[in-house]
């Protein structure tokens, strides 16, 4: 049990989504429309997380704009003073929907960009999709919402950081978010395809630090080296189960959106319990909660406290076992499992896309 209180629910609205991207954080077994909860479940998870203390709510997907409740989620989650972020792809945004979700109450719209270049962009997002988002963008501001742009960077769009910084800019984005490829879910799946070569990522962190300053006071900017790239593990999300609650699509709760991997840990259903006993009794966001269970010799010495383990679902991920330590950790047993992802940095650009199963065949009926 903790006496910390979770501040951020990221609402998984649905798995279903018009793009393919290659590195989405969605696990690969996808789930169909019929699996997800739906808008009174949801609003129970919304009234039972603000009350356990939560503050913002990230309305996220898939795309959440598929979802014919969206409206209706966001007007509760007003009444109940959650400060709300449409996490979107633009696709779908039309002036109708944009008006009715800004009566509606939502506040912030993040829009997710891949590249600067439209041919890359539509490359790497597996659909065309840059006028749509052009047009989505353009909405977001005339109606006077927040506004944020998130790209996930890679080996295809690396070298052309400063170009989707200015772009982000023009835009009139208030906030821009380069995150780099977290190698789990889709994005191992296209590992090979994704990693970076050290001389990209060195450049562009020089880019990025250039364009901070530049763009000081006119747009806030988040720039993080990828963990593979480091020698030093980030603590899974300030620490597991300490400040962050995902519900995905079919209404289990996980202490980040990675923890699908985690078999050993059977993750709780907001079906079958209260956000409250999910935060405070649940095994699941009690597994690996402070540094106690951290494993030897990664992270020890002054690490310890601060990194928590490393990411379990990166463990879990690349060693089959999510008490290991995390392998970025320069002193891990494992590191010689990151040491040969880098090596693929030389691979061949084929995607995997992202695709939710098709529905199964109707089985004919017999006689």
């Amino acid at each position: 049990m903790t006496n910390e209180r979770p501040t951020t629910l990221l609402a998984e609205l649905t798995h279903r989504c018009p793009l393919h991207c290659p590195y989405c954080s969605n696990p690969i077994d996808l789930l169909r429309a019929e699996r997800e909860i739906g808008t009174e479940d949801w609003k129970r998870v919304f009234t039972q997380a603000r009350e356990l203390g939560v503050l913002q709510l990230g309305l996220s997907g898939g795309e959440p704009m598929i979802r014919k409740d969206l409206e209706e989620l966001a007007a509760h989650a007003r009444g109940l003073g959650l400060y709300s972020t449409l996490v979107t792809s633009g696709l779908g945004l039309t002036r109708k929907r944009a008006e009715a979700l800004r009566d509606a109450g939502l506040e912030h719209v993040q829009i997710s960009i891949q590249d600067s270049d439209p041919e890359s962009a539509e490359r790497i997002a597996g659909t065309s999709s840059v006028k749509q988002k052009q047009a989505a963008i353009a909405l977001v501001k005339e109606l006077g919402f927040a506004f944020s742009i998130n790209v996930v960077l890679h080996r295809a769009n690396l070298d052309r950081v400063g170009e989707i910084i200015d772009m982000a800019a023009d835009y009139g984005a208030d906030r821009l978010e380069l995150a780099n490829t977290q190698y789990y879910g889709w994005g191992l799946r296209n590992r090979a395809a994704l990693m970076p070569r050290r001389e990209q990522v060195v450049r562009a962190k020089e880019i990025a630090e250039e364009r901070i300053q530049r763009y000081k006071g006119r747009m806030q900017m988040l720039f993080v080296l990828p963990d593979y790239f480091e020698d030093t593990p980030k603590a899974c999300y300030g620490g597991w189960g300490r400040f962050y609650i995902v519900v995905s699509p079919d209404g289990k709760a996980l202490p980040c959106h990675g923890a699908y991997v985690i078999d050993s840990l059977e993750m709780p259903n907001v079906r079958e319990h209260s956000m409250e006993w999910i935060w405070h009794e649940s095994p699941a966001f009690n597994a690996f909660r402070g540094d106690s269970w951290v494993k030897e010799p990664c992270p020890g010495g002054p690490d310890k406290a601060e990194t928590a383990g490393g990411c379990r679902c990166q463990a879990m991920a690349l060693t089959g076992d999510a008490t290991n330590a995390d392998p970025v950790c320069s002193r891990s047993p494992y590191r010689y499992l990151i040491d040969a992802a880098l090596l693929e940095s030389e691979g061949p650009a084929e995607y995997v896309y992202r695709q939710v199963p098709a529905a199964p065949a109707a089985v004919p009926e017999t006689v």
